[in-house]
């Protein structure tokens, strides 16, 4: 099939990316004006296959910097970030150029003490001569607060199916592609603001032929990567095959913790004999215990016994298939409560800052905090002068105002 598209067509200038104007010009202006930042790094976060690795080293190109590219993913531990990350902050540029440190996947560095991962990183950033530029998902997990309070925020957008079909238009045009627009947009459309995933996409269907039809793209609606959770769920709970399960979860949207809910909830509506849905609940405990280490422990390679607990093993869990139908649903109060405290991330994150500002507990901030919302509403001059004192970034300060 040749070249990746994705790698052929990667950016070199920003005015070659879609959909993150804004995100782009706060990203050069803080590499150009590296040395006159009171911050030494930038936190770059948003959605995956939207442009944030890209975007670095467009803006990195047109000041005609190199980019030295480390994956966080790769390493988490305070040993490893001072060999890799601490190796690049204290070395030269090859040939005298000046340079962009880019610490890819930081969500995979280890929050907790022992491992020092967050801890090394930090004192990393406030002695280096370098842009350290820091890429994630989600910037506002407890975890981050400090390596925040360090960095400069910026933003990147989930990207509109407009933007993403304007970028295949162009590969369709430069490499022959014969494919009519309405066809286009339904392919933009299914990636759900994932470019990078739209570009694979396009290649495969595109194949020798150069030719994409309206039957491709039906085929592929229906591909493994596009299936929802209630195929998936079907997939373990209608089989006592342990090869048919395994896989279920592989492409599904939902992280596993909503993987785990949707199995609590929907077990008991499947299984109804009291020896099946004991064996069901006990593999689902297990990966639940799995899982709580991985938080604490940051041992990751422990998602492999969980994926098999809760895909083959609660598909072995019953003597036989039910022929009943049964309608799965998400769960109600469980899931609400998971998707509350995602959203009250940025809530929590403010309150540490004024906690520790203020010498008393998070958890005391959180009683009042709506003290500071009102100021924040009502008396500007106030509200700028705390922004100020506790180093509140543009978003924190925004979400007191509303």
């Amino acid at each position: 099939m040749g070249e990746p598209y994705i790698r052929k067509y990667c950016p070199v200038k920003i005015n070659e990316m879609v959909g993150q104007d804004e995100a782009l010009k706060d990203l050069k202006d803080f590499i150009s004006n590296f040395k006159r930042q009171r911050k030494n790094a930038a936190f770059v976060y948003g959605g995956s296959g939207i442009g944030k690795t890209c975007g670095v080293y467009a803006a990195a190109n047109e000041l005609g910097l190199e980019v030295v590219e480390v994956n966080a993913s790769e390493f988490r531990n305070k040993e490893q970030i001072n060999l890799k990350v601490g190796g690049a902050v204290g070395q030269q540029s090859l040939f005298s150029k000046g340079k962009v440190i880019l610490v890819d996947e930081v969500d995979g560095l280890a929050g907790n003490k022992d491992r020092g991962g967050l801890q090394a990183m930090i004192r990393l950033i406030e002695k280096t001569s370098f842009p350290i530029i820091l890429t994630a998902t989600n910037p506002w997990d407890f975890k981050f607060n400090s390596l925040r309070s360090k960095s400069v925020l910026i933003k990147f957008n989930e990207l509109d199916y407009m933007d993403i079909f304007k970028m295949l238009k162009r590969i369709c045009k430069e490499e022959g592609v014969k494919c009519e627009d309405n066809i286009l947009k339904g392919l933009s459309r299914m990636a759900g603001g994932d470019l990078r995933a739209a570009i694979n996409d396009l290649q495969q269907l595109a194949g020798e032929e150069k030719k994409i039809t309206k039957e491709s793209l039906d085929e592929l609606s229906q591909r493994e990567q596009q299936q929802d959770i209630i195929t998936a769920l079907t997939k373990v709970l209608k089989t006592t095959d342990p090869k048919v399960a395994i896989g279920a979860f592989d492409y599904v949207k939902e992280n596993l913790n909503e993987q785990l809910l949707w199995l609590d909830k929907n077990i008991p509506e499947e299984y109804t004999k009291p020896e099946d849905l004991a064996r069901a609940y006990d593999k689902l405990s297990k990966a639940d215990i799995f899982n709580r280490r991985i938080r604490r422990w940051q041992h990751w390679r422990f998602l492999v016994y969980i994926n098999a607990l809760i895909t083959a093993g609660v598909a072995v869990s019953k003597d036989k298939k039910y022929d009943k139908f049964v309608q799965y649903k998400p769960t109600g109060r469980l899931l609400k409560i998971f998707w509350a405290n995602r959203k009250n991330m940025k809530r929590k994150a403010i309150a540490a800052k004024i906690a520790s500002y203020t010498h008393t507990s998070s958890r005391e901030v959180l009683k009042s905090i709506d003290y500071f919302r009102v100021i924040f509403q009502k008396n500007k001059d106030m509200a700028d002068k705390i922004s100020s004192e506790l180093d509140l970034d543009k978003e924190e300060a925004e979400w007191l105002r509303k």
